[in-house]
């Protein structure tokens, strides 16, 4: 049988940890910051755990 291919993009983006969830960045941090406040910003810097509905999905996507 074939092997699968790594999605290239789901790569880049999503991060395996230890106890076996994902975690990814927050969205909403790329452009139009000035009219955001610096406590928003704050927060959005920080990463966040995959929702476990679509870890299967996500998973699948990074061959695990």
């Amino acid at each position: 049988m074939l092997k699968l291919k790594t999605k290239s993009g789901a790569k880049k983006r999503f991060k395996l940890i230890g106890n076996g969830k994902i975690k990814r960045k927050k969205s909403f941090k790329n452009h139009l910051l000035t009219k955001k406040k610096k406590k928003r910003k704050r927060r959005l810097s920080d990463f966040s755990i995959v929702h476990k509905s679509e870890m299967k999905n996500i998973k699948k996507q990074l061959n695990i």
